[in-house]
């Protein structure tokens, strides 16, 4: 829409002196520039989250969105006695390496795959035709940790959305797992916390979900090859590239089953989120521009990790969203990088302190310590809580307004006021659109402006100091994740 001739009278925020937001364009809802006054004092209103979540502190971001009643009843009917029964039953298939059978009805990865494809078509069965189940295979020729030509093969439960099939959310637990020697396909590899607990938030949700409409498509999907080197994922993320799927958001689930640590501390209320800066899909060009205009901490993957914490640290999933400003831990990956490879928006989620002797563990007694990935050390409870958060992100980026597009500053002039401008989205009950900003020290928005159904607004701040975003949200308050904008060519 077209920029207002007339400039309106600039509003002051409370709380930050000598800062005037000045709103342009047309506005469809009225009120906005009381909302705006109101928005920008919410962070220093919103109360200490300490005690609900396990150690939070300090005051939420101004851009948290709470649960409503649909998704509160959706994180209810969050089962940890099925969790616990899934991760035993994958454990009890002795081996889920990639090297192992894949014909024997008892033993193996083959057996291992079987089962969860027929539990997730059993979800299938109640969701009205809305989710499809899929093995997807292919053959991985010879490679590291790969000595013969190996079939891979994905278990893929697809919920199609209702109004936006073609935005895709995707989730994913690897279900192979490895002992101490990488290449033994023989010896027994339960795999309890690596990764059959991923893979039971992912079947747990994918059955929640099952029975309930989304906006928007989302993919829980069990994936293989992950320990030999991220084979299924990278195969499934080339699968959607090449078919230009709008992945505007993924999660892998990589070792969530305990809150114990190796020194024995517990943290049952905290999630680690590893969430990358720089791209790791960054072209030159675009390497280029975020040097100029210092985006390193507002990649796609550092957005969708702040809309975590907006929307599943809460009493109502019980937990802490840890973020870390890494693309996985140190010198380690997961299934989330072959989607950042693809440069869609990724991030990885696992537990808040490992203990090595129960991950990549021979199972074993040694001077009287238990080794080995079994599942008397894993916390159910705490799968429970992290399969809430998942629910919470799903239900609440499926549910809401997609990303925003377009999104970019007009740099067509000198001035120390900041032009956005973006394109509109087509959700039928859009109701408009906030721009958020923060200082550039700070690792979250702080700032909410309500400007309403436009697509153009004019900041009395400038964008030499701090950090703009803009994000959708619908006529029911549901928000989408913030856009970073680009200057424009």
């Amino acid at each position: 829409m077209a920029t207002s001739s007339s400039e309106p009278s600039p509003v002051v925020i409370p709380g930050t002196p000598s800062r005037r937001v000045v709103l342009t364009g047309s506005l469809a809802t009225g009120g906005a520039l009381v909302g705006a006054v109101g928005a920008a004092t919410r962070a220093a209103a919103e109360p200490d989250v300490a005690a609900a979540t396990g150690g939070a502190s300090g005051p939420r971001p101004a851009t948290t969105q709470a649960p409503d009643p649909e998704l509160r009843d959706l994180l209810r009917r969050v089962d940890a006695g099925r969790i616990e029964a899934i991760v035993r039953r994958l454990a009890a298939f002795g081996t889920r390496h990639t090297l192992s059978s894949q014909d024997d009805p008892n033993r193996g990865i083959g057996a291992a795959r079987d089962w969860i494809f027929q539990e997730f078509q059993r979800y299938a069965a109640t969701s009205g035709g809305r989710m499809s189940v899929e093995l997807q295979s292919y053959v991985q020729e010879p490679a590291p940790r790969i000595p013969t030509a190996t079939t891979i093969t994905n278990v893929v439960a697809t919920l199609r959305g209702v109004e936006a099939p073609d935005r895709i959310y995707v989730v994913t637990g690897h279900y192979d797992s490895r002992v101490t020697d990488v290449l033994n396909a023989v010896a027994d590899a339960p795999g309890a916390d690596d990764d059959a607990s991923g893979v039971a938030v992912a079947m747990e949700v994918a059955r929640l979900l099952a029975t309930r409409p989304l906006r928007a498509t989302v993919v829980l999907a069990a994936v293989a090859g992950e320990e030999q080197g991220l084979f299924g994922s990278r195969h499934m993320a080339t699968l959607m590239k090449a078919a230009g799927a709008d992945v505007q958001g993924m999660f892998s689930y990589d070792i969530v089953g305990s809150s114990v640590g190796d020194d024995g501390s517990r943290d049952p209320h905290t999630v680690r989120l590893f969430a990358e800066g720089v791209p790791t899909a960054e072209t030159p060009q675009q390497a280029n521009i975020r040097r100029n205009v210092g985006g390193e901490n507002d990649s796609p993957s550092r957005q969708l990790a702040r809309f975590v914490q907006d929307v599943a640290e809460n009493p109502a999933t019980g937990m802490r969203i840890r973020v870390i400003y890494r693309r996985d831990r140190y010198l380690r990956g997961s299934d989330h990088i072959a989607f950042l490879e693809q440069a869609y928006p990724a991030a990885r989620f696992t537990e808040p302190r490992e203990d090595f002797a129960h991950q990549h563990q021979d199972v074993r007694v040694e001077n009287g310590k238990q080794f080995g990935d079994l599942p008397e050390f894993c916390d159910f409870a705490y799968i429970g809580r992290v399969a809430r958060v998942n629910a919470a992100v799903l239900w609440s980026l499926a549910q809401g307004p997609g990303t925003p597009t377009g999104v970019q500053i007009l740099t067509n002039r000198l001035t120390n006021d900041t032009d956005l401008v973006w394109t509109r989205g087509p959700e039928p009950d859009l109701a408009g659109y906030e721009v958020v900003w923060r200082e550039t020290t700070e690792p979250v928005w702080t700032h909410v402006v309500p400007v309403g159904d436009v697509t153009t607004a004019r900041i009395d701040l400038s964008k030499d100091n701090v950090f703009f975003g803009v994000r959708a949200v619908d006529r029911r308050g549901r928000h989408s994740p913030v856009a970073f904008p680009l200057p424009s060519q």
